[in-house]
């Protein structure tokens, strides 16, 4: 008992304490041996005891689906576990292991009561313990679920920007073929010395497809139409081959019959070729500027919420922009299982004084969790309105609903309904933390077929 005592008043923790007090800790506790690898869980009552490091090391491993990393670490001079007026009730999330070998006084949490009268000097530094791991634990946690939900978005950013890039590309390379075939088509019509009439009529053939798009059709529709062009083709010595950049058009058996009226042979044949041609590389050329503004609207959406991220101090943040980009970026989730998300922002929506960061981390767990909730082809609704000096703003999904028996549940730490390794129960209770960060509430409501989370924000002062 001596030597424990020795060691308790060189312990850098308990350095300066009375020695009573230490003889009274050694008197109620007993000292355990660790071995490397060695999980703390296997010590006697591991979890509803105080340990007081004598020597060693050893940590705190937790797996959020990306592999363990240390989240806290402890060695000789600590003190860790259960500690008075601790409201930890639960073994931690994670795997508490020893990584160098040493040993440790344990003092069970029945001896409390006895140790807060008894050793104040003690009580009094564990205290301060306490409050500074919550504090560290509170930022670990957000630190880890926000990595986890940017890994979860740059996942999908990348396939996102994968479908408009590779577009943009194949794209881009039949527009080269293509304006080849334009710059043959043109030169082949210059020596056909068309009358004016008949020019006109060609020019006018391919307006037609510069300037009116065809009709949305389905699948079926599009094909016989691809077919009777490709027909009507083939009985006027075009090529049928042409016929996919014509129906992708407005141009009607009716305007090509026109066409045919004033031109046969030979003439007609380069005539449909340079109408074709010209067909197709506008339509290609769309191709190329919709890839590009998707791939410009993604960029733009990731830019402004790292940029958002940066800020540490509340300002006048455009709601309205948060919540676009936060659906932006998990449209790819959405679409992977045909959930459709409509997003209804009110007019002239003012901004609100938050941390954007803030507020991008609560909406990509709240959107993210509503896309989980829906079944295949379900419907998510974001919305944002303001009255009076607040903003309101919903994300209702039309899932099974929130069980009665856990609804008051869903806000406490790690606590989730999701099947194990599909959630760390921290989204929420994060949420919740950042939402009153920033002056703001968040309530839900829940039945079956559709339920509602409501975060209610204070508008930003007016600037003078």
């Amino acid at each position: 008992m001596m030597d424990v005592v020795a060691r308790l008043a060189e312990h850098r923790t308990l350095k300066g304490v009375p020695r009573v007090e230490l003889e009274w800790l050694v008197a109620h506790g007993d000292v355990y041996q660790m071995a490397p690898g060695e999980l703390v869980e296997e010590l006697p009552q591991a979890y509803e005891s105080m340990a007081i490091l004598l020597s060693g090391h050893f940590a705190i491993y937790v797996d959020h689906g990306a592999g363990p990393h240390k989240v806290m670490e402890w060695s000789g001079g600590d003190i860790t576990g259960v500690l008075p007026y601790s409201r930890m009730s639960n073994k931690p999330i994670g795997e508490m292991k020893v990584d160098e070998p040493g040993d440790a006084l344990v003092v069970h949490s029945r001896h409390f009561p006895d140790m807060v009268r008894e050793c104040p000097t003690v009580t009094t530094r564990v205290v301060h313990i306490m409050i500074d791991r919550a504090r560290h634990f509170r930022s670990s946690e957000l630190q880890d679920e926000k990595m986890l939900s940017l890994g979860k978005l740059a996942a999908g950013l990348a396939h996102e920007l994968n479908n408009p890039a590779s577009a943009a590309a194949r794209s881009a390379k039949l527009l080269a073929e293509g304006l080849a075939e334009a710059e043959a088509s043109s030169r082949a019509l210059g020596a056909a010395r068309l009358t004016p009439e008949q020019t006109a009529a060609v020019e006018e053939a391919r307006q037609i497809c510069a300037t009116t798009p065809a009709a949305a059709l389905d699948p079926v529709a599009r094909a016989d139409r691809e077919d009777a062009i490709a027909d009507w083709l083939g009985a006027h010595g075009g090529d049928p081959e042409s016929a996919p950049a014509l129906a992708e058009t407005a141009v009607t058996i009716q305007s090509l019959d026109s066409l045919a009226r004033l031109l046969d042979g030979e003439t007609l044949q380069t005539a449909l070729r340079w109408v074709a041609a010209g067909c197709s590389t506008r339509a290609l050329a769309s191709e190329v500027e919709r890839a590009a503004t998707r791939i410009h609207t993604l960029v733009g959406a990731v830019k402004r919420f790292a940029y958002m991220d940066r800020a540490l101090s509340p300002d006048a943040v455009d709601l309205a922009g948060s919540l676009t980009d936060s659906v932006t970026l998990l449209v790819y989730k959405a679409r992977k299982k045909s959930v459709g998300i409509d997003v209804r922002i009110e007019p002239n929506l003012p901004r609100v004084r938050a941390i954007g960061g803030d507020l991008n981390q609560v909406w990509t767990n709240l959107i993210d969790n509503a896309i989980d909730a829906v079944r295949e082809s379900g419907h998510v609704i974001v919305s944002a309105a303001c009255q009076r000096d607040l903003v309101t703003v919903r994300i209702v999904d039309d899932g099974a609903g929130i069980p009665t028996e856990i609804r008051d549940r869903i806000f406490d730490p790690f606590f989730t309904s999701k099947p194990v390794g599909k959630g760390t129960g921290l989204g929420l209770d994060i949420a919740r933390q950042l939402v009153r960060r920033n002056d703001g509430d968040i309530e839900v409501e829940s039945e079956p077929g559709r339920t509602e989370f409501r975060v209610t924000l204070r508008v930003a002062p007016a600037k003078v």
